[in-house]
């Protein structure tokens, strides 16, 4: 089984319990959310605890390890586990709704690094997991105070095509990002402060526009007229939200992080060696930006 050669450098523990005031929103992207990853891993190696996360996809998996205070453990899942059929496999379609077997996450991965679910649940921070509601299109949020944020950000990483909906309650859902790739209007709309963006692609990204792959959109979810016609917005969403982070960024209203170099990551990328690299350019992307966002956030 391929792991990533330098696997050991990857440092696994517990997050201090300061918190500092202040909001994340963490954009989704598959693998390429090992770069967000290094990013969190850096902010906790520090002490830089942020009070909320709202993450979208993998943004929304990373966002629980980091609300758990848990430093490392989705590096390491990744990054020793992407070729470990218990993880990551066709077969996950049939046994566990999807390629990707969460179940592995909270079970196997757990008698390596043991999950905090209780600063999870009862922590004084908060964790918003966002969801796409198949019958009306629409994002839904759930946080870490309610029972189903496990299930919640299972559904918002369950990417489309490749994951049966998750159902919770008497409704289906899908990944967070077939509605909204960015969860930063959200996040102002509610009047969070201090609002810190991660985003998995360089600032400057902006998505293609094209109708290419409709037909099996309509085709593979018929049944969901809405979430058809929300997946066919989500790109040009995803560009006026960017544009938006980069305007509200130069007035000095919310801060990022996003990469200082294109790697191209596939959505399930399996070069150890890419991914390896992506985490740690996450890593020291925040560490050389730690000056500044300590400003930002008035920590001393």
């Amino acid at each position: 089984m391929k792991v990533y050669k330098d696997l050991d450098k990857i440092k696994i523990g517990n997050a201090t319990t300061d918190v500092v005031e202040g909001t994340l929103c963490l954009e989704g992207g598959a693998f390429r959310g090992i770069y967000t990853a290094g990013v969190l891993d850096y902010l906790m190696e520090v002490g830089i605890n942020i009070r909320n996360a709202i993450g979208v996809s993998a943004g929304a998996l990373n966002g629980m390890s980091y609300i758990a205070g848990n430093m490392g453990r989705n590096a390491y899942c990744d990054l020793k586990h992407r070729h470990n059929k218990r993880w990551i496999g066709k077969r996950h379609l049939f046994k566990n709704g999807g390629i990707v077997n969460y179940n592995f996450y909270f079970t196997d991965l757990q008698k390596e690094i043991p999950f905090n679910f209780d600063r999870l649940y009862k922590g004084d921070r908060k964790l918003i997991s966002v969801v796409t509601n198949m019958r009306t299109g629409k994002p839904e949020y759930f946080d870490n105070h309610n029972s189903l944020i496990i299930k919640a950000t299972k559904a918002s990483s369950s990417m489309p095509f490749v994951s049966e909906p998750v159902k919770i309650l008497d409704q289906k859902y899908l990944d967070g990002g077939c509605a909204t790739k960015l969860p930063i209007r959200y996040a102002l709309e509610k009047g969070y402060e201090k609002i810190v963006f991660v985003g998995t692609r360089p600032l400057s990204f902006r998505r293609e526009l094209s109708s290419k792959g409709d037909t099996i959109t309509k085709l593979t979810y018929r049944k969901y007229p809405k979430f058809v016609e929300a997946m066919k917005n989500t790109d040009r969403l995803y560009n006026e939200d960017m544009d938006l982070i980069e305007s509200l960024e130069k007035e000095g209203k919310i801060f990022t992080i996003c990469p200082t170099k294109t790697i191209e990551i596939d959505r399930l990328e399996g070069d150890m060696d890419k991914l390896g690299s992506y985490y740690w350019l996450g890593y020291n992307d925040c560490k050389a930006k730690l000056p500044e966002l300590k400003k930002f956030l008035n920590i001393e």
